[in-house]
């Protein structure tokens, strides 16, 4: 079978904020609206299962994948001397939304956020929401204090339920997180192991980091070998600029109740990695010209690719019929 080819297909790097960074950027048509995909982590760029899973959409959208400062292949060693925080993120994302609408001469543009990505939306969209058609949001991140304290309970009571003796040995040693940090990198990695481990990463699958990261990452024409390495540094190097500001800063639930941008929601009902109880009664409570929750029943952090064709064909009803 031929390899399907867009019209628009190209791979480019950009300034932000005085830093090279890349996106991907794939379309049919320049006519059509752009949908701007800001990934999780902070530092887990995304953009080879968000083309692998949603390049359908194409035909209705130019899609945008970013690999964000220090990310994936925006990461350079030298980047790693250098700090940055939410604002520098947050002015990152505007300077590539001003350069995308420049671009394909747009007024406004989508946003789909992911995890971390999903609290980077909505702070664009209070910013700046002129900018925006809507704001779509998946594994809603909204008090990342209170979605530590879940998650670990989570772990901890399937390692109960289980008798998982090695698991209950492990979290009994990082202990259960303090303000949403589990005091190392080591630490998080290994709740994070044990979350997907029980299916609150992808539904029903038994992973670990290396078989849902990795080995996707390596399969990837999107990134190559030295892209790996850089991916692995630069996850590390933006978990520790923003986890800990993240965990002090977002609490959506007091500082973003009210949009001017039709809101959505598309989220797992087994996500345990931001769970959908903090993010539902958040929701509940939101201000909105248009909002909608759209659960994912067979999905848990990322229905993008747990239920991609339903998740797509959301996107093309919701967004763009």
């Amino acid at each position: 079978m031929a390899k399907k080819t867009y019209p628009i297909d190209s791979r480019e790097t950009v300034v932000l904020g005085g830093v090279e960074q890349h996106i991907r950027i794939r379309g049919t048509d320049g006519a059509n609206p752009v949908l701007l995909f800001l990934h999780g982590g902070p530092g887990v760029s995304d953009r080879h299962w968000v083309l692998q899973t949603q390049s359908h959409l194409a035909d209705v959208c130019t899609l945008v994948c970013w690999d964000q400062r220090g990310s994936g292949k925006s990461y350079r060693r030298a980047q790693a001397k250098n700090t940055m925080n939410i604002d520098t993120m947050v002015s990152d994302a505007l300077e590539l939304v001003e350069y995308l609408c420049a671009k394909f001469a747009k007024e406004k543009l989508y946003i789909v956020g992911h995890s971390w990505g999903s609290a980077l939306g909505v702070l664009l969209a209070q910013k700046r929401p002129e900018r925006f058609v809507a704001y779509v949001g998946m594994g809603q991140l909204v008090d990342l204090e209170e979605n530590e304290r879940l998650a670990y309970q989570f772990v901890w009571d399937e390692a109960t339920r289980r008798g998982d003796q090695k698991a209950l040995r492990d979290l009994t040693r990082i202990g259960e997180p303090q303000n949403g940090s589990y005091g190392s990198l080591n630490n998080l990695i290994t709740q994070r192991n044990y979350m997907t481990k029980y299916g609150g990463g992808a539904y029903k699958q038994k992973e670990s980091i290396w078989t849902s990261l990795v080995i996707p990452i390596i399969k990837s024409p999107e990134y190559s070998l030295a892209d790996l390495v850089r991916y692995a540094q630069g996850s590390f190097y933006c978990l520790r600029q923003l986890w800990n500001e993240v965990s002090e800063k977002v609490r959506f639930n007091v500082t973003a109740t009210k949009f001017e941008v039709p809101v959505y929601i598309t989220q797992g009902r087994h996500d345990q990695n931001t769970p959908s109880s903090i993010a539902l009664h958040w929701f509940e409570s939101l201000e909105a010209p248009h909002k909608e929750w759209i659960w994912f029943e067979q999905s848990a952090h990322s229905p993008i690719k747990e239920e991609p064709e339903l998740w797509g064909k959301v996107i093309r009803e919701k967004l763009f019929s």
